[in-house]
């Protein structure tokens, strides 16, 4: 049985998107931040990171939610959820999966936990930088709309669905609250409904308690 430690709306959505696309028998843990049981000595033993998700595969404890998506697409190829190893298109989905991880969801964190980054008691300093990482994200956000508009299909990479849409979806949704959300550009805005009328993206909204808007 797979176990995915989670908490609502956080970086562990992605992967339980994935695994109800996949259909996998799985059980939801969660991981009370407001009790900051991420912190738990419990669970700094699967990750000592102190940061959400924790997938458990059997002996398997793996965190970082890239190299979580990787590992179920990688554990079911039936479902076709990530290209063939060795293609092109393997390569692209490798750029995109990195790049959401590596540069759009570091400018996230900057705009959800600005004070990380400046001195105890620097709220102006938070302030500037909050405002420049929403500024950021914005610029990165137009990649994603450029590169719906030019893929020859309804999804990230094209035609077929893949493991990057949940990560793109998870991340779009956070900017939910921006001045111009990802919802707000003419190709990305239709790319959200598109996914929110897949089932596995509805039946995760419902699980983690979710109220609209969803993005």
């Amino acid at each position: 049985m797979i176990h995915l430690h989670y908490h609502p709306s956080n970086a562990s959505m992605a992967p339980h998107i994935l695994l109800r696309e996949l259909g996998a028998a799985f059980e939801l843990l969660l991981v009370d931040r407001q009790r900051h049981a991420q912190k738990s000595p419990d669970y700094l033993k699967l990750n000592p990171n102190g940061l959400i998700p924790v997938l458990q595969d059997g002996d398997l404890v793996l965190y970082e939610t890239a190299a979580i998506l990787l590992h179920l697409a990688d554990t079911h190829p039936q479902a076709g959820l990530a290209p063939a190893l060795g293609t092109p298109e393997r390569a692209q989905f490798y750029k995109w999966l990195i790049w959401l991880t590596n540069t759009v969801q570091p400018a996230l964190m900057a705009y959800f936990y600005p004070e990380r980054w400046v001195a105890a008691g620097n709220e102006a300093g938070a302030a500037e930088v909050k405002a420049c990482a929403e500024a950021r994200v914005v610029e990165l956000l137009e990649q994603l709309e450029q590169q719906l508009q030019n893929t020859s299909g309804p999804w990230l990479l094209g035609q077929r669905y893949s493991a990057v849409d949940a990560m793109a979806f998870m991340l779009c949704r956070w900017t939910r609250g921006f001045a111009r959300p990802a919802r707000s550009r003419a190709a990305l805005g239709a790319y959200l409904q598109r996914m929110l009328e897949r089932p596995a993206v509805q039946q995760t909204l419902a699980a983690e308690g979710l109220a609209p808007p969803w993005v």
